[in-house]
């Protein structure tokens, strides 16, 4: 017999699919650098920075009476998590920033793995891709496996950036590893939801939903400690319960480990018994057509805005009810232990000993969530262009400046609820624990907060027109990166100047204090402006895909 050679000018059949999945897996790198290279940073930087400025914020404040006032305090432990270890740099940090990386870890893995599976298939990029010789499952497979990647070296820097600054390396890998499987679970839990729903929308609804109520459990496991076995069906209540640089328990991350594998093991399972652009639940074929709103184009902005909106509210709405419910605990606590206070201020958190000051607060922190809200919104815009999903609606008599006022519009509508919503929430648990809060002075509060959201806003629309790939990273800076610029420059004592380029450090504490209106009027007139010239590139621009 005698061999029969191949066939010149083709590979093997296995060549050509490991260079095939070679592609696929360099395509997806290429999808995520930017965010990567962001949430590495972030992880890192601020486990170093925490760590390395403990003795000039903290020191030798925290004594034994003060530990225990601290750990026996329930709305403490549900806010920030049980306190353990605080007297080394290395605990302080965990518990500080712990929940904090945790759910920006697990919010970038969840929305970039449907982001790049689920949101790909949907607009159709995937087909010629599924028709060669690389099967969906390997496609879902690989552009995870860079996403984990990604969270793997960003809990692993986390604990470098902890060794780094001193702490005790067998906590901070425990640490850094926690950091990294709550990622990698939001992730897992993300492609199996990708496979599952037929479209990037519910997809993501489903997995922020799981992600949220996993954030509660370890919120009420905290807590309440007779429901403290909640803790383990919860990532974060997990990876709480390692205790780094305290009791440094393996177990948490063991359970945690196995229970990203087999959600991973399930979403490659799922993909492989799918049709390429379906899901195990299907789309109704033969419902009834919903044409509700469709009769105007700021209808139709409105249409786009109502689920997300609700969703979001529905969150919001739920973290300030139990910040109402916590207010006299908190107040009362406080108001005991001024040293805690004095803590709160130097991090940017003045004024808690008061009803007033508690709200003030925390309703600073509302300006994150709206103003990713108002970024999120022109952002979609940004992608349904990209997906072609606008071609037609612009080859008929609608200009580009009408369906992008329409938008702006109801996107600005809905940052006012949102922050309306959060008001009457944090009001109405205040008024279940019989707080001395009135409703007039907790809208005040929450909607003090609408110059940061409408500066996103702006940001946004200016990216759209300019920077149309970088909506959500330019629209989410003055909000997401203004809080982190703050908290950072007066941890490390920068310059005045430094804090100043912050819109927070132009928020009034209100209702603590009075409105800063002049402020308020430069932001919007900022934020106004921002959307003229976004809006001037947007019309010249040629539209995306």
């Amino acid at each position: 017999m005698t061999a029969v050679d191949a066939v010149p000018g083709r590979m093997p059949v296995g060549t050509d699919r490991d260079l095939g999945g070679r592609t696929v897996t360099r395509f997806a790198v290429r999808q995520i650098r930017r965010g990567a290279l962001v949430v590495v940073t972030l992880l890192a930087g601020m486990s170093a920075m925490v760590a390395a400025t403990y003795t000039s914020t903290v020191g030798d404040a925290l004594d034994a009476a003060a530990l225990a006032a601290l750990a026996e305090n329930p709305a403490i432990r549900t806010l920030f998590g049980n306190p353990v270890a605080l007297d080394d740099p290395g605990g302080f940090t965990v518990w500080r920033t712990g929940t904090v990386l945790g759910v920006l870890a697990g919010v970038w893995g969840l929305l970039t793995v449907t982001r790049i599976t689920r949101g790909e298939e949907d607009a159709g990029r995937w087909e010629l891709l599924a028709a060669g010789r690389v099967p969906v499952a390997s496609l879902v497979a690989r552009h995870v496996a860079v996403v984990l990647a990604v969270l793997l070296v960003a809990g692993f820097g986390a604990a470098g950036a902890l060794v780094a600054a001193g702490t005790a390396p067998v906590g901070a890998l425990l640490h850094g590893t926690g950091l990294a499987l709550v990622g990698v679970f939001s992730a897992a839990v993300a492609a199996l939801a990708a496979q599952v729903f037929a479209t990037r929308q519910a997809a993501t609804g489903a997995a922020v939903a799981l992600l949220g109520a996993g954030l509660l459990a370890r919120m009420v496991g905290d807590g309440v400690p007779a429901l403290g076995w909640l803790r383990w069906l919860s990532p974060f209540g997990l990876v709480a319960l390692v205790q780094p640089y305290a009791a440094n328990r393996l177990l948490p991350l063991v359970v945690l480990a196995g229970a990203a594998t087999a959600l991973l093991a399930a979403s490659v399972v799922a993909a492989r018994h799918r049709d390429v652009r379906g899901g195990w639940l299907g789309t109704p074929a033969g419902r009834r057509p919903r044409l509700w709103l469709l009769g105007s184009v700021p209808g139709f902005a409105l249409r786009r805005l109502v689920r997300p909106l609700a969703g979001w509210l529905l969150g919001v709405a739920a973290y300030y009810l139990l910040i109402g419910l916590l207010t006299v605990s908190m107040t009362e606590f406080l108001a005991d232990n001024p040293r805690f206070a004095e803590l709160a201020a130097q991090a940017g958190f003045g004024g808690l000993g008061s009803v007033d000051g508690y709200l003030a607060a925390l309703c600073s922190l509302l300006a994150v969530p709206v103003g990713l809200f108002a970024a999120t919104r022109i952002a979609g815009n940004a992608a349904d262009e990209a997906d072609r999903r606008l071609t037609l609606l612009y080859g008929q008599p609608v200009t580009r400046l009408r369906l992008l006022a329409a938008e702006a519009a109801a996107t600005a509508g809905g940052t006012v609820v949102l922050a309306a919503g959060a008001g009457l929430a944090a009001w109405t648990g205040a008024a279940m624990v019989d707080a001395p809060l009135g409703i007039g002075v907790a809208l005040a509060g929450s909607l003090n907060v609408l110059p940061v959201g409408m500066l996103c806003l702006g940001a946004a629309v200016l990216a759209l027109g300019w920077l149309p790939r970088a909506v959500a990273l330019v629209g989410a800076l003055p909000a997401a990166g203004g809080f982190l610029l703050q908290v950072t420059a007066e941890s490390v004592g920068a310059p005045a100047w430094v804090a100043w380029i912050s819109p927070f450090t132009h928020l009034a504490p209100v209702p603590d204090l009075p409105p800063d209106w002049p402020a308020t009027a430069v932001m919007l007139g900022v934020a106004a402006g921002l959307t003229a010239v976004g809006a001037f590139g947007y019309q010249r621009r040629d539209l995306l895909g």
